[in-house]
């Protein structure tokens, strides 16, 4: 199939409720038709992964397209041209934090693209990074891991949250949360970094969403003894 023929079927699925909630309350903008992500899991399931089709749907600039295109990216494939060209389009709703942030991390290229973002003046190319950031402690072994590279991160974010933009703020919060809940060797040090930062108050626009107060998040992990415990897949 190629994209514009997902295009009419994604139009389908759409719901004019639903696309009033995107629009109004995150920031989603046309064109958009309102697919529920629980409808495009069907096409999810049917094409699986598609590298070609999911550049193509993303450069679309339809919002559901380029949702779905996340979902079917063959993420090893998606070289540092490619992620940065999605990047630079991701203007908001889950695109930054959840679709471009879990197909970066997918790659060979998350980390290296991670920090390149997050030195970016552009808000949303920025928290793309942190959430990239995110998505890696999350899903690889520690052993993995660059633990001094992060560790500096956590003292940047520090030193830093309360006076980025909001949905950079939001995402650095988040950073903490996973590094401290993901990565044991730092669990202590994140912990210390959630109680200096402390609550953390940002404008995510007109909907519901809470930004966690990280000490306590990171408490309920341990509490429930999912420390260090990785997630088999960043894609939802």
């Amino acid at each position: 199939m190629n994209a514009n023929q997902i295009l009419e079927e994604l139009k389908a699925l759409g719901r004019e409720s639903y696309k009033r909630v995107l629009m109004k309350n995150h920031g989603v903008k046309e064109p958009c038709f309102g697919v529920a992500i629980g409808d495009m899991k069907p096409i999810q399931k049917r094409i699986k992964t598609d590298y070609r089709l999911a550049l193509d749907l993303f450069a679309t600039g339809n919002y559901d397209a380029m949702y779905l295109a996340g979902l079917l990216a063959d993420d090893e494939r998606m070289t540092p041209e490619d992620l940065q060209a999605w990047v630079e389009k991701a203007y908001g709703g889950a695109l930054p934090g959840s679709t471009v942030a879990a197909v970066a991390a997918g790659s060979p290229h998350g980390h290296a693209m991670a920090l390149r973002w997050i030195e970016s003046s552009q808000p949303f190319i920025a928290a793309a990074g942190w959430a990239t950031l995110s998505c890696l402690v999350s899903v690889k072994p520690d052993v993995q891991l660059d633990l001094e590279g992060l560790g500096k991160l956590l003292q940047r974010v520090q030193q830093t949250l309360h006076l980025a933009p909001d949905v950079v703020r939001y995402q650095m919060n988040s950073f903490v949360i996973c590094v401290g809940s993901y990565v044991i060797p730092l669990h202590e040090m994140a912990m210390q970094v959630a109680v200096s930062i402390g609550s953390v108050s940002a404008d995510l626009g007109n909907n519901n969403c809470q930004i966690p107060y990280a000490p306590d998040y990171i408490k309920k992990v341990l509490e429930r003894g999912k420390m260090g415990k990785k997630r088999k897949s960043l894609k939802c």
